[in-house]
């Protein structure tokens, strides 16, 4: 069976864009997150009223102005953490001229496409009419587009896809990326997620139903407070994070630097409610067995896991239950597991692609981050959390990665060092 690797990184997030300011804003260990600046929380009426924005964010220094006009906010994420990525990876490519490569592909995630690039088009519409709307449109905001922006301007002919399983979209993107490989048909799988949902209907959606932190206090980046007793809600954000998954006799021999190996991946579903878990958490410990057993890595070989940890209150306990049932409750009390979404925020189908990233990192370096804004301990999430400051661990060898998403969709990916 052929082996898949990570060998390139391109985040594209609030606390760093591209891999050394990305791992630079990790060992900070300090949010982005802040009021939203894209539209006024109070004016609209909303009971959140906190986001990790890009707000740095200059697309003009990926894009020439033709091309803008024809990429949405999401795709623009996507394809500029491809262009990190592939670049990170070592892997040249053309833009003017692609070279057709047809055993290099694209896998990608998005929970909500170009949904908030359409709600602004609409505006326009209302005050204009059909003349107001941009004629690109259809083509900028379909889920399919980064994926499709991305192959375009590379010449990458081998699978194409794009998944929307919600907040799980960039870990089953990678995970499927891992299966492209193994099947053998692609030698590179360039996998990831993207994002931009910061728009009045899309973030207030929901705001709505209350599934939001509605935090107001300080500082605002507490917001996004996975297992703290008092978490209420989780913090949207936005970006995007592209991995080059490659195959790993392709990447010796053209001499790559590897991150890690892409063991084992998990895919399925509660069949419970739209936006709760199973109480008893059955699906969530079975992904989680899945993975391992995909993996062919036994639960004591897990020293890390990166949580889920969405900050919401039902979520982040039932996923310490399913925790410590898969990989059994001794060893899940020994071995640090964190929630890293209080850096970036939740940016829905990008976070897991983003949380990829943070492992391979972890595995490279030999250092594991910490849960920020940690200060109420709650019963039932009894795991070693690593409250607020970052761990070295030089010995980590194996890393569960785990997202839940809205639907009940679960995915889990084992990661290790080569």
């Amino acid at each position: 069976m052929k082996r898949a690797v990570i060998t390139g990184l391109g985040p594209v997030t609030p606390i760093g864009v591209g891999r050394a300011a990305f791992w630079q804003g990790l060992r900070a260990q300090q949010s982005a997150i802040a009021r939203v600046t894209a539209f006024d929380t109070f004016e609209t009426g909303l009971n959140a009223h906190h986001a990790g924005e890009l707000r740095d964010w200059d697309p003009r220094a990926f894009f020439p102005p033709h091309r803008l006009k024809r990429l949405d906010r999401y795709a623009q994420f996507a394809v500029a953490s491809a262009r990190l990525a592939l670049a990170d990876a070592g892997l040249a490519y053309d833009a003017e001229n692609p070279e057709p490569r047809p055993r290099v592909g694209v896998s990608f995630g998005t929970a909500l496409g170009g949904i908030a690039g359409a709600e602004h088009q609409h505006g326009h519409f209302v005050k204009k009419g059909a003349r107001g709307v941009n004629p690109t449109l259809a083509v900028q905001v379909f889920g399919g587009s980064a994926h499709a922006n991305i192959a375009i301007e590379c010449g990458f002919r081998g699978p194409g896809t794009t998944n929307s399983n919600s907040c799980a979209s960039g870990t089953v993107a990678v995970g499927e990326a891992l299966r492209y490989i193994r099947d053998g048909l692609a030698d590179v799988i360039v996998a990831g997620g993207a994002e931009a949902p910061l728009s009045p209907l899309t973030f207030g959606a929901f705001a709505f139903i209350k599934s939001m932190s509605q935090w107001q206090g300080e500082p605002p980046a507490r917001a996004c407070r996975p297992f703290d007793a008092t978490r209420d809600g989780f913090v949207m954000g936005e970006g995007a994070c592209a991995l080059i998954v490659e195959e790993y006799e392709h990447a010796r021999a053209r001499g790559a630097r590897i991150y890690c190996e892409v063991l084992g991946y998990s895919l399925n579903n509660d069949a419970y409610h739209m936006t709760s878990p199973l109480p008893d958490g059955a699906s969530a410990i079975a992904a989680i067995r899945a993975a391992l057993a995909d993996a062919r890595v036994p639960s004591e070989e897990i020293g890390y896991v990166n949580a889920h940890a969405s900050s919401s209150p039902l979520n982040d306990a039932a996923e310490t239950l399913a925790i410590k049932a898969a990989l059994g409750e001794a060893h899940a009390r020994r071995i640090p597991v964190s929630g890293t979404k209080p850096y970036h925020a939740h940016a829905l189908g990008a976070t897991g692609a983003i949380e990829a990233a943070i492992c391979a990192l972890a595995l490279a370096h030999g250092w594991v981050p910490p849960t920020l804004h940690y200060e109420a301990p709650d019963p039932p999430c009894d795991l070693d959390i690593v409250p607020n400051e970052g761990r070295e661990y030089p010995h980590l060898r194996r890393v569960l990665s785990n997202s839940f998403g809205f639907g009940g969709i679960n995915s889990c990916l084992v990661f290790g060092k080569i």
